[in-house]
Parts: structure tokens; C-alpha cells; sequence
């Protein structure tokens, strides 16, 4: 039985790019969901928030959250004004969040998509 990866992001983001680049070179079966080509609803969003938790998710490092106002950014700092932003704004969401199952990891780095997948197959 083989097991079967999600991926989030958006396709045109770097570390997205390596992250795929990454799961291919290792066979590893993904299926990758575009939060703009493929659309992010309500409970999709919630599922993740509750794998990973809203601030994890909320990147206040890029320049998505850059570009806001004081009003949006003060308007993201409890969890239903996070969401809120992240389901308006789906570049905000840190990327890229591989689950499998019930599991989830945030971010890519070779060591933990080691771990996370069972390493090389």
C-alpha cells in the first residue's frame, strides 16, 4: 500500500518548489493543492489551523503581511481575525504544509522531510 502525501502552497513559491522538487526525487506520491488555482475553504483551513495551530500559520515575515495595514495586521491577532485573513489572502499562510493522515509538518528542510516521509524509498 502506497502512502499518499497532500502538499499546500502556491506552485510559484520557491521553498514550494524545493519541497516538490524534493518529493519527486525521492518517489515519494503527493498530491499538491494550489491554495490559488485549487481555491482554500473554511474547513480546509480549520483542519490545518488545527494540525498546526494560527499562529504557525499566520507568515508574518513575507511580504504579503508586509503590504497590510496597522487595521489588518492588528485585525490577525486572534485566531477567528487570522483565519479571517489567511482565507482572504491565502499567500499569508506559511508554506509548505505536507500531512499525511492526521499528521502535519510546516516549512521544508531536507532532515525533516526525512523523518516526516521515512526517508529515502
Amino acid at each position: 500500500m502506497t502512502t499518499t502525501y497532500s502538499l499546500y502552497g502556491i506552485k510559484n513559491c520557491d521553498t514550494i518548489k524545493k519541497a516538490r522538487r524534493w518529493l519527486e526525487e525521492h518517489q515519494i506520491t503527493y498530491r499538491f493543492h494550489d491554495y490559488r488555482a485549487d481555491g482554500l475553504d473554511d474547513a480546509l483551513l480549520q483542519r490545518l489551523i488545527d494540525g498546526l495551530g494560527w499562529e504557525a500559520l499566520l507568515n508574518t515575515r513575507g511580504t504579503t503581511w508586509r503590504k497590510l495595514s496597522d487595521e489588518q495586521k492588528a485585525a490577525a491577532s486572534n485566531e477567528a481575525g487570522a483565519k479571517a485573513l489567511m482565507l482572504e489572502q491565502p499567500s499569508i499562510i506559511k508554506r509548505p504544509v505536507l500531512e499525511q493522515g492526521s499528521n502535519m509538518l510546516l516549512g521544508f528542510s531536507t532532515d525533516t522531510y526525512q523523518q516526516f516521509t521515512g526517508g529515502d524509498k
